[in-house]
């Protein structure tokens, strides 16, 4: 029976589960917008592009 309340007392799992369930919200929101992100990272791929070759 001590063991088993050991174990209930345990809470290096919850950790675990924290950052699974952050993970999952994190790909969740990149699923969601998606087309948002991909068009932010082309505008600022050209953007540092045009800047690279002003430098050049």
């Amino acid at each position: 029976m001590r063991k088993w309340n050991e174990f209930m007392v345990e809470e290096e799992a919850n950790g675990v589960v924290e950052v699974i369930l952050i993970l999952v919200v994190l790909i969740g929101a990149v699923v969601i917008f998606r087309k948002q992100l991909q068009a932010l990272v082309n505008d600022l791929m050209s953007s540092v592009e045009k800047k690279a070759k002003a430098v050049q």
